[in-house]
């Protein structure tokens, strides 16, 4: 297997993402920590192995990351605790000054541009949520979404009305004049991601914004994320090491190990064709219904007696039993209705059978 890819699926869905420009990229970035890291790098043009790290007596903290977001994409970033994924994106957002490489925001590097640029940045287009909540407790859920308003110097009057907008969007109505110890850890949550969207950020970075919280509300704040991304279209760096939440929430993910970027892929490209072993093992007990859709199962339509539609999109999962209680293939067809070919009960029962890999009318795997 390869030690890191970008796996492309040709998918009609994914030809949209390709078409949008892109938004924030890292070119070849490190952070490494230690005496002369910098000189370390530089003298080396970017290139050391782990064992020269090593040898230096340097943490490589970040290693040759290069990727690219495209405008309106959750990506995200996962991978073990001391994997790099914090360190990462706060580098995109120089809250740690990279020790080398590129971070490009539409374009510009990041790394030379002036302090009150990059302040400006930062108060307008960029916004920030992370795990612990770090609310001020001695102001209410009101004044708390309006403090990064405050900061820009907008009035009081401004600020609160567009407080009270975010509020609405989050559905906190009704708990302005709360504190944060009065409120639960998926309400005070909120509090967090609607200050965080009160400047009107157009890319937005989480670092596992859900993982404190309990499993029920974690699930109902994903919804919440995937709810608010419908509506704002932000760009979206999401740091987790929970596989799962990453299938519920990405368009992209990447997986690091040790500083690197192992795999960049779908979810569904690192499920079924996973670069490495160690992707391999992330992925191993994903269930494959909910991450493989209709377009990789799909064969050229060879009757006209379907049993239902579903777009090149849908999720095998959100339509297993109703193919499989037919008994005829489900035709998939775009969102004019044009047919594009046909998924068979019996290779939806082989996927959920586990079944090996075999060739399918349109080159896609089917298992």
């Amino acid at each position: 297997m390869n030690s890191i890819a970008d796996v492309s699926v040709a998918a009609p869905f994914d030809a949209a993402r390709e078409q949008k420009p892109i938004k924030l990229a890292c070119r070849n970035v490190w952070k490494v920590f230690g005496a002369g890291a910098r000189q370390f790098i530089e003298t080396r043009d970017g290139r050391a192995s782990a064992e020269d790290i090593a040898q230096a007596g340097l943490v490589g903290a970040v290693r040759r990351v290069d990727l690219e977001i495209r405008q309106g994409e959750i990506f995200i970033i996962m991978g073990l605790s001391g994997s790099g994924k914090s360190t990462l994106v706060r580098c995109m957002s120089r809250l740690i000054e990279p020790t080398y490489g590129k971070v490009e925001f539409e374009g510009k590097d990041l790394l030379k541009v002036s302090d009150a640029e990059l302040i400006e940045l930062r108060r307008h287009r960029m916004g920030m949520v992370f795990q612990n909540f770090a609310l001020l407790p001695h102001l209410n859920v009101l004044e708390n979404i309006a403090f990064p308003l405050s900061i820009q110097g907008m009035g009081k009057a401004e600020r609160e009305k567009r407080a009270r907008e975010v509020i609405e969007l989050v559905s906190l109505n009704g708990r302005e004049h709360f504190y944060p110890r009065e409120l639960s850890g998926g309400q005070q949550q909120r509090v967090g991601i609607a200050r965080s969207l009160a400047t009107k950020p157009e890319i937005w970075f989480l670092d596992e914004p859900f993982s404190a919280l309990d499993p029920l509300i974690r699930r109902e704040m994903q919804d919440e994320l995937m709810r608010l991304q419908a509506v704002l279209n932000k760009t979206i760096v999401f740091i987790t090491h929970d596989f799962d939440e990453a299938i519920r929430l990405a368009d992209r993910v990447a997986i690091m190990k040790d500083g690197e970027i192992i795999q960049i892929g779908t979810r569904e490209e690192l499920v079924m064709h996973p670069a490495t072993d160690y992707v391999a093992e992330f992925t191993r007990d994903v269930q494959r219904a909910k991450v493989v859709s209709a377009h990789r199962l799909m064969r050229a339509a060879s009757t006209s007696d379907h049993g239902g539609n579903v777009t090149p999109e849908a999720r095998i999962a959100s339509f297993s039993q109703a193919i499989v209680t037919a008994g005829k293939p489900f035709a998939v067809v775009d969102k004019s209705g044009q047919l594009l070919g046909e998924v068979t009960p019996n290779a939806v029962i082989d996927l959920l059978a586990g079944v090996e890999e075999k060739g399918s009318g349109n080159g896609a795997a089917r298992l």
